[in-house]
Formats: structure tokens, C-alpha cells, sequence
């Protein structure tokens, strides 16, 4: 299997994110999880996104994990590799952008990596260098309360700068939109000044257009899917493609079983979103503290969903307001709080599946990187999109035969999303 172009995502969400994206935009694709076992048949596609769990790791195990999918992806013929980080650029002043960029940059000979983490269509622009979140400043939007990574400050160049070994610079919109040309000139000054990565601006998918025409030139970037909106339709523009699109139908043919919602994010909309699901369909919310403490929990989960999942979809949803999630993790740490609840609820996603759920929606990136884990599927099929970052997700070589997943970031979708999902998966 020969691909054009190769990604490494930070997290498994943000890998069906960025499929999505390419997908949209022509190019067959396939996500897997982690580097594939020698003996999973890929089917032949245009790119591949190796979905890691590295966005809170400590910044070594990231780079160590990232440099061996590189690796990977250069040996089927990637001569781009984009790393694919979050929309809003989840992250401490230890990484792991900053680290695993340069690292990436590093083994593909050096050079200067375009970074942004611009998704218009999501509401992600940057200007100035500043992130804004559905026109807020990054750090007055709901991400100043993420549980793993609080954000607070929207400023990139700083932001980056507290990661990198080496100067960061900017590109700002009004070079971008002077053409690529202009980019390719601004670059080469950095190249010459000894910066290694540059903030890019983008506020519009024209902007995204010349950055993907840009970074398709060079070995490395990194960004959010808005780039790789860029890159695939740089491809496209390049007369390199010629598939005839993406295998969406052969990814949504029925499978049959149960259906059922695992929710672990804690973001507003995640929050609003199963207020919604619980007028159609029974939720049971779980008690944090109680999953920490003990087995319990997850017992009367499983045998709350055992009761009532043959007579339709159920939800689980450890998810929680960002004050208890606050006051959690100062009685437990962030850590160990975190991990409880993933664990948590990658037992019950487990247990569902093994009672004959084969339609799973996972709701927040860390919930969904460990249920999939736990269920050791090796790939996905990437099929059509149920909103703006998600897709339908058809499973490849996992022991359970065929399955319908959808993995949503925890700030994605309307507030029907939930209901939207499991009409798409049959």
C-alpha cells in the first residue's frame, strides 16, 4: 500500500475528525489505531491517520510515539506528514506540540513547519496569532475549564514558544493572503533567521487553500483539520489523485445489534447534548466519586443498561460540571481522577459490546481513546459525516466483527447529535 499523503493524531476523536475532513475532500482514507499489526489488510487508499493517544502524555513518551508512526508512514511512500493536534490547541507549557513539531521536523531533515490549528467551519480561527473558539479568545472560551489542559492564553506564538527548543515565528493573514508566493517568501526569511515554526493566521477556507498548497511542498506540518482541508485539496489541485473519492457506502452497510451512548466528556456541549438525549431515550448519569472509590459503579451501569438495552438505545454518561470536576480533582489529583473515569467507562463501553452492542457512540477523546483500547480495534473505514469533525466509523479487523462507531470530541456536534448519530448508523 503506497499512500500520498500520512497523519499522526494526538488523540482518537481528532484522528476521526481529521479522516472526516479528508474524506470530504476526496481522498480515500483510512484511520488506524496506533501502528497496524504487519497482517491487518488495508484496503488501498489516498492517506492514512494513525490515531495516538500522546495530547497528555509526558512531551518524551508523545515524541517517541509520533517518530515510530512517522516512520511507518514514510515507509508507505507519506511524503507529507501532518500531525494533527486540537482545534484549540489542548496543551501544557511542557507540550506536546511544541516537542513532538520539532521532533517531526527534526527526523524529516529540518526546515520550517507551518502550525495552525484554523477550522472555520467549526468556529476556529486565528488571527494575529490569537485563537478564537466561536469568536471568543481562547482563554475566555469554555476551554479556560478543560479538565486535562485548562487554556488561558490565546496568543499561539506565546503559547508555543513556552514548548519549543527553538524561535517561533508568524505569519500573518495579510501575507497569507497575498498568495503562496508571499507565504513561500516569509518562510524562507525564517528558514534564514533559524526559526523552525511558524503560527500561521487563518480566518476563511481560502486561507487553509494556500497553507495546504504550501505545507504539501514541505515534509512536516502541523495543525488542526482545517489544514488538512488544505492539504487534501492541494492534492487534488495536483493532478496526483485519481480514485474517484471515498468508500462511504461500503462503510454504512447495516450491522445490526444493539445501540448505546458512552459519554465521558465534560464540555458544555457534551452537557446540553444529553440533556437533549434524555427526552427520547433513558440516561443514566453517573456519580463520579462513586467510580473512584470503587467497583460498584460500574456494576449497577451494566446491570441498569442490561435492564433496558433491548428495548432500544441507552446512554451512560459519566460526565460532569466543570465544579465537580474541579473539586474531584483536588481531592484525587488530575491524574488519577482522569483515569478513573476513562477506565470507567471503557469497562461499560466493553461490556456493552460484549452484550451485543455493534452501534457505539463515545462521547470526549480521552472516553473514546480508551474505549477503543479496550476493544482492540485496529482500524476504521471512514464513512459519511454525521456533523462538522464526525463521521460514521466502520470498524476493520476487530475480534467483534462489524461495527458502527462514532467518536465525538467533546465539543462537537448540534445539540441533537446524539439522536443524529444513531439514525446514520443502521
Amino acid at each position: 500500500m503506497a499512500i500520498l499523503l500520512g497523519s499522526i493524531a494526538d488523540d482518537y476523536t481528532g484522528a476521526s475528525d481529521l479522516a472526516n475532513t479528508l474524506t470530504k475532500n476526496g481522498l480515500r482514507t483510512v484511520q488506524t489505531v496506533g501502528i497496524p499489526d504487519p497482517s491487518l489488510a488495508l484496503p488501498d487508499v489516498d492517506a492514512v491517520v494513525v490515531s495516538l493517544k500522546i495530547r497528555s502524555v509526558p512531551a518524551s513518551d508523545a515524541v517517541t510515539a509520533a517518530a515510530s508512526a512517522e516512520r511507518w508512514l514514510r515507509q508507505r511512500g507519506a511524503g507529507h506528514v501532518l500531525y494533527k493536534i486540537c482545534s484549540t490547541f489542548d496543551s501544557t507549557d511542557a507540550g506536546n506540540i511544541g516537542p513532538v513539531t520539532e521532533a517531526l521536523n527534526e527526523a524529516a531533515g529540518g526546515g520550517v513547519v507551518l502550525v495552525t490549528p484554523a477550522f472555520p467551519e467549526t468556529g476556529r480561527t486565528v488571527y494575529l496569532g490569537h485563537l478564537f473558539v466561536g469568536g471568543q479568545p481562547l482563554n475566555e472560551s469554555p476551554l479556560k475549564d478543560h479538565p486535562l489542559n485548562p487554556m488561558h492564553d490565546a496568543n499561539l506564538v506565546r503559547v508555543l514558544t513556552r514548548q519549543a527548543r527553538n524561535a517561533v515565528g508568524l505569519i500573518d493573514l495579510t501575507t497569507i493572503a497575498a498568495g503562496s508566493g508571499a507565504v513561500k517568501a516569509r518562510l524562507d526569511s525564517f528558514r534564514t533567521a533559524g526559526v523552525t515554526t511558524v503560527i500561521a493566521d487563518a480566518i476563511f477556507e481560502r486561507d487553509l487553500e494556500t497553507l495546504g498548497e504550501v505545507a504539501l511542498e514541505t515534509p512536516v506540518s502541523t495543525g488542526a483539520s482545517g489544514l488538512g482541508l488544505g492539504l487534501a485539496r492541494a492534492l487534488i489541485r495536483s493532478g496526483r489523485i485519481s480514485s474517484g473519492g471515498a468508500p462511504t457506502a461500503d462503510a454504512i452497510r447495516p450491522v445490526g445489534g444493539l445501540s448505546a451512548i458512552v459519554a465521558g466528556s465534560c464540555s458544555k456541549a457534551t452537557l446540553h447534548q444529553l440533556d437533549i438525549a434524555e427526552r427520547s431515550m433513558p440516561v443514566l448519569r453517573l456519580d463520579p466519586e462513586r467510580l473512584l472509590a470503587g467497583p460498584d459503579e460500574i456494576a449497577a451501569a451494566i446491570s441498569w443498561a442490561g435492564d433496558r438495552i433491548s428495548a432500544g438505545p441507552v446512554v451512560i454518561a459519566a460526565s460532569a460540571a466543570p465544579e465537580t470536576v474541579s473539586r474531584l480533582q483536588s481531592l484525587y489529583g488530575r491524574e488519577a481522577s482522569g483515569h478513573a473515569i476513562e477506565t470507567a467507562t471503557s469497562i461499560i463501553a466493553a461490556e456493552l459490546v460484549e452484550r451485543g452492542v455493534r452501534r457505539l457512540v463515545i462521547a470526549g477523546g480521552e472516553t473514546s481513546g480508551a474505549a477503543v483500547d479496550r476493544l482492540a480495534i485496529p482500524a476504521f473505514l471512514i464513512g459519511p459525516e454525521i456533523a462538522p469533525g464526525v463521521p460514521v466509523l466502520r470498524t476493520i479487523g476487530n475480534a467483534q466483527g462489524d461495527m458502527l462507531l462514532a467518536l465525538k470530541s467533546g465539543n462537537f456536534g448540534g445539540e441533537d447529535f446524539f439522536t443524529a448519530a444513531l439514525a446514520m448508523m443502521h
